[in-house]
């Protein structure tokens, strides 16, 4: 999947998480704001990185802000966020 754009999905609000995903400048860049960075942000990236891969993502940043979403909210927005970033194709 090529990422066209910048896009979004997500809120800022409690249990959610907000993710935004531009087009990189030469592989992956992943950075976390998360309320609970210190407990789960390598569980936050090791999902983001298996969505990523998934789509077969090699070249994006991706900016997150966590507010203690689960694991498959996590996933949900990711997924959301790389299909509107790359103008809804794969």
């Amino acid at each position: 999947m090529k990422i066209n754009e910048k896009a979004a999905a997500g809120t800022m609000e409690s249990s959610d998480i907000y993710i935004e995903v531009a087009p990189g400048s030469g592989g992956i860049d992943i950075q976390i704001d998360s309320v609970v960075s210190d407990r789960f942000e390598t569980s936050i990236r090791n999902t983001i990185t298996e969505v990523l891969s998934e789509f077969g993502v090699k070249d994006a940043k991706i900016m997150v802000n966590d507010r203690g979403a689960l694991d498959c909210t996590i996933r949900a927005r990711m997924e959301t966020a790389l299909k509107r970033a790359s103008n809804g194709g794969i």
